[in-house]
């Protein structure tokens, strides 16, 4: 399992799509956590935390990779929730910032709903970090619409 070298990973984004986990993590108080996203694609908006399953990595692990780089923590697997398969598609955006071409995602969506706090978030993916309600999502056009999509029609998410 790794990831490639930039020069390679840019060669697949150009012409595959990405398969990624998304985590929609619910606190106490029902908000959901966001990260303010640094890198491309869906640079300076706010995101659901998550990240792309690489090659030759087994899907549990993956998960669990990406929710302690995501969130500096371990949650279980088992206390997920599947929400389904989104599809992120930005035609103009990738990590290169080469304008030539997109990237395609198939997310796999994931729902938790939080026992304990999150005390310390990383930065690496996110410069900032917030709590926000389910009518904030829908209303702040600082939030990305990949995002919001995971609360539309959504009977979990119903308010």
């Amino acid at each position: 399992m790794g990831f490639l070298p930039p020069d390679d990973f840019k060669q697949i984004v150009r012409h595959a799509p990405l398969v990624a986990i998304d985590l929609v993590i619910e606190n106490a108080d029902g908000k959901i956590l966001l990260g303010w996203r640094k890198n491309l694609p869906a640079k300076d908006h706010w995101f659901v935390p998550g990240g792309r399953i690489a090659k030759d990595e087994g899907f549990v692990a993956a998960f669990n990779r990406i929710i302690r780089a995501e969130t500096g923590c371990s949650l279980l697997f088992d206390d997920a929730v599947f929400i389904g398969v989104y599809e992120h598609l930005y035609p103009s955006e990738n990590f290169s910032g080469d304008p030539s071409f997109g990237t395609h995602y198939i997310v796999l969506g994931y729902w938790i709903k939080l026992k304990n706090e999150l005390h310390t978030l990383p930065t690496d993916q996110h410069s900032d970090y917030r709590w926000a309600t389910l009518d904030e999502i829908a209303e702040d056009p600082s939030i990305h619409q990949n995002t919001r999509n995971y609360f539309n029609g959504h009977p979990s998410f119903a308010g």
